[in-house]
């Protein structure tokens, strides 16, 4: 069969059948056929085209062991935000993006140790507790976290000036599911613009600011894990993150105390099962 703007989809969706995996059919399916209804409705000149597969060629030789550009495209696209969306359960706490930064493990600290290695910025006490959807605590939950320094870095941008696993930590909740430790107030800060994400936001005009956010992972035992942020509720650009994560339930007051900050995130996990 000749290969014509009229046949090339079924051709390519024929090569598929004998996909073993139904899964992997289906997806590879849906991804030919709005490929190819993209494709038959821009008309890409050879030059755009090539263009495009330049840009995607230029996303991945800019990942590394410390940096995820396609991660990065995908939260700015909005697509991360909408498969979190697409997955959040009834009742549990609401999931946001993992984002581009969780590429070093956490290093494991016991209940009220500080994640700041540097003693600069406004120190903070965060404290919450792990819950099932019904409100029963879960003992010994692990809650992995990291952020950015008051300056606006996380410590893989800055070898140089932070220490390895500043700004990070893996604490295991007490017997009531209650967690605490101290870091300081993180900063709203941009993503990094210096790649080809970089590049696709300046051509559309777009600005590459994150509110100030703390990042959360969950887990525990019989449960969804969750992945999710502390949104800091005096922080700029809360109504135009540049990855679309911000959801009104983890917008979180960081009380002023004087000579510290305050804030309180408590975390409702998923029974295993009852997530779509």
């Amino acid at each position: 069969m000749d290969f014509t703007e009229t046949t090339a989809e079924q051709a390519v969706l024929d090569s598929f059948a004998a996909t073993a995996d139904p899964r992997l059919k289906e997806i590879l399916s849906a991804v030919t056929r709005h490929l190819h209804a993209l494709v038959r409705e821009l008309r890409p000149t050879m030059a755009e085209w090539e263009q495009a597969v330049g840009f995607l060629t230029d996303v991945g030789q800019t990942c590394d062991a410390t940096r995820q550009e396609f991660v990065l495209l995908s939260d700015v696209l909005g697509v991360s935000m909408l498969v979190e969306t697409l997955n959040d359960s009834d009742g549990g706490t609401e999931a946001t993006v993992l984002g581009p930064f969780h590429l070093t493990e956490s290093p494991e600290r016991e209940l009220g140790d500080s994640i700041d290695l540097l003693g600069t910025g406004t120190p903070c006490v965060i404290t919450g507790t792990v819950r099932s959807v019904d409100g029963t605590p879960l003992p010994h939950a692990s809650v992995d976290i990291w952020q950015c320094t008051e300056d606006g870095f996380y410590d893989v941008q800055q070898p140089e000036v932070q220490p390895p696993g500043n700004g990070r930590g893996r604490f295991r909740a007490d017997e009531n599911g209650k967690f605490w430790f101290r870091t300081v107030v993180p900063s709203h800060y941009p993503i990094p613009t210096d790649g080809p994400v970089g590049r696709l936001l300046n051509a559309t005009g777009r600005h590459p600011y994150r509110p100030a956010h703390v990042h959360v992972i969950a887990e525990a035992a019989g449960h969804e894990s969750l992945t999710t942020h502390m949104f800091v509720a005096d922080s700029p650009y809360l109504d135009s993150d540049a990855v679309f994560a911000v959801k009104r339930s983890l917008v979180t007051a960081f009380s002023d105390h004087g000579d510290h900050r305050e804030a309180h995130f408590d975390i409702r996990l998923t029974p295993d099962g009852d997530c779509p």
